[in-house]
């Protein structure tokens, strides 16, 4: 938000909410695959750090990385830093070399086989609505696999009644919100991510009201990462 607004105040209710997927690049991982591969492209998906953007060529979310891999002119695509969402979008487009990076949502990696088709068998009639940062084997069982915008527009628009929904449970508020008349189960095992339910309505009332958590980026670093960025957008 920040590198593109660069003169706008972008406040966090909570300095320490992060995302340990955002980190998963091992420092000179980027430079090792340039020298490797020729025409590469490293694509990099929102969820990463401004130093990880700043060395990539585009930036991806799950509802256009398809798309724009599909678009890009290179073979060879070096996909960071999820390992998941890189192995869906190589299978959308297998005319393309994605090589993949060992890095993983936890709260997606940690869906289980076992949970989901516990779920099956007590709501045989719902439909397995997933996130492509779940692990293949929890994609294989899905009936849809999308972004969680997709998921929302999906559970909407379905004629099914029953929803089982492979992602992080804060899109239940949305989900149950826009269908109330709708089913949805989750996993036994909830896939909460603690970092996302850092920020509460009492810490976002306290930053309004302080304008305290105030974001800054380096200016040298913001004009590199925001390459990737208006990539994506263009």
């Amino acid at each position: 938000a920040k590198i593109l607004n660069p003169d706008k105040k972008v406040l966090m209710p909570d300095s320490t909410a992060d995302c340990p997927m955002a980190h998963m690049v091992a420092p000179g991982k980027i430079a090792e695959m340039r020298r490797t591969y020729e025409d590469l492209a490293v694509v990099c998906y929102i969820n990463s750090s401004a130093e990880l953007k700043s060395q990539s060529d585009v930036c991806v979310t799950s509802a256009n990385a398809v798309a724009i891999v599909k678009s890009l002119p290179n073979h060879n695509i070096f996909f960071i830093p999820d390992k998941n969402l890189g192995s869906f979008v190589a299978q959308q487009v297998p005319e393309k070399n994605v090589i993949l990076n060992d890095g993983y949502c936890p709260i997606h990696a940690a869906i289980t086989v076992k949970e989901v088709m516990n779920e099956k068998q007590m709501h045989p009639n719902a439909l397995v609505l997933t996130h492509p940062e779940c692990e293949a084997e929890i994609l294989a069982l899905s009936d849809y696999i999308g972004s969680t915008s997709g998921i929302i527009a999906y559970a909407a628009a379905s004629e099914c009644e029953e929803f089982i929904i492979c992602t992080e449970d804060g899109v239940e508020f949305k989900l149950l919100d826009d269908n109330p008349a709708k089913k949805f189960y989750f996993p036994q095992t909830r896939p909460c991510c603690t970092d996302m339910k850092l920020n509460t309505l009492e810490k976002l009332l306290h930053v309004l009201k302080t304008e305290e958590n105030e974001i800054t980026v380096n200016d040298a670093l913001r004009v590199s990462a925001l390459v990737p960025l208006d990539r994506m957008l263009e």
